[in-house]
């Protein structure tokens, strides 16, 4: 297709740029949101965990609490049962002193004196021995309640320490999202620089060309300027536009650090009319992928790295003009270059 001559109008529209560009901005806030979410999902997991390691502690709190109060009620039973026998051993004490003052005396009979003496101090062995294993039940009781308090007392630093690492695990989340925000926006700003030095650069190599124009932050060429009709094998004219922007491409890469993963993205693009499906390709998918790959092809044979460059075909469907006329139709034919991020 012959390329129009004449005097025309160069307009510049902003709008597919900034939407672009906003596009790009509103992905790489969904890449952090995401690596955020992620971080915040482990997070829930490991505090989760920990939740069910505490309320497990917590319900063996309450156990032992439960345990300990019973013990306490047993030892207060045992002491009273204890007061219990040491007023009977008093009263028969002073019982036992009494007979044997009536005995000393010379009153009373002394066979039932020394009988009652007998039982009564059968009695006070009984209640001595009684007292004996009382006192060894408090003293067990004593062990256990402080065996409690000991394990109480392990608890309580375990769940002091597990608080502790869940605040610590906070702070380094918080501090991971503050500087994944600081490294994104570097990244951006840098990428941005380097893309508007691009841009530069190639509006001087190309600017006398009035078939090549720039949209927001790509370089449109029209596919009349680049491909025969119907055809993905760059023209001369083609050749020469690329080898110029291979040259821009191959100086700005020395300036950009290794660690910027970035990439030029070739996009290729059709009009809506359809193909006959006779001839080399079958639809304007095809048609548009094989564009996009064969100026991909030709900038690598001028020695800008393969990992560097990607192709994408869209066919019609994405039009830069509506409507059916011949200006809308080609203005749509063209290949797009846009400098981005992997």
């Amino acid at each position: 297709m012959a390329l129009r001559r004449g005097r025309h109008q160069r307009t510049v529209d902003y709008w597919p740029g900034f939407v672009d560009a906003l596009s790009t901005l509103l992905l790489a806030i969904m890449f952090l949101l995401s690596v955020f979410v992620l971080a915040q999902f482990l997070l829930s997991r490991e505090i989760s965990g920990k939740d069910e390691v505490l309320t497990r502690l917590n319900s063996q709190i309450n156990e032992l609490t439960q345990l300990l109060a019973l013990e306490k009620s047993g030892k207060q039973d045992l002491e009273d049962s204890l007061a219990n026998l040491q007023a009977s051993l008093q009263t028969s004490e002073g019982e036992r002193s009494r007979l044997q003052s009536l005995l000393d005396q010379g009153s009373g009979s002394t066979a039932a004196a020394d009988q009652r003496i007998g039982d009564l101090t059968g009695r006070l062995e009984a209640e001595q021995q009684a007292s004996g294993r009382a006192m060894s039940q408090i003293d067990l009781l004593n062990q256990q309640i402080a065996a409690l308090r000991n394990q109480i007392a392990a608890i309580e630093s375990a769940l002091q320490a597990s608080e502790a690492r869940d605040a610590t695990s906070q702070t380094k989340i918080a501090d991971l999202g503050r500087r994944l925000n600081v490294a994104l926006a570097q990244r951006v700003q840098e990428l941005n620089r380097y893309r508007s030095d691009f841009f530069g650069r190639l509006r001087e190599i190309l600017s006398d060309r009035e078939n090549i124009r720039i949209v927001g932050d790509r370089f449109v060429f029209q596919s009349e300027v680049l491909f025969p009709s119907g055809g993905n094998e760059l023209n001369p004219a083609g050749q020469e536009e690329m080898g110029k922007l291979a040259m821009a491409l191959l100086d700005l890469a020395k300036e950009i650090p290794a660690e910027i993963n970035w990439v030029l993205r070739v996009d290729g693009h059709t009009d809506n009319v359809p193909l006959s499906g006779s001839g080399r390709y079958i639809d304007n998918w095809e048609l548009s992928s094989a564009r996009a790959t064969s100026v991909v092809k030709y900038l690598i044979s001028k020695g800008v790295p393969p990992g560097r460059l990607v192709a994408a075909g869209f066919g019609e469907f994405q039009p830069i003009a509506e409507g059916d006329t011949k200006e809308a139709r080609d203005q749509n034919r063209r290949i797009e270059l846009k400098l981005t991020e992997k």
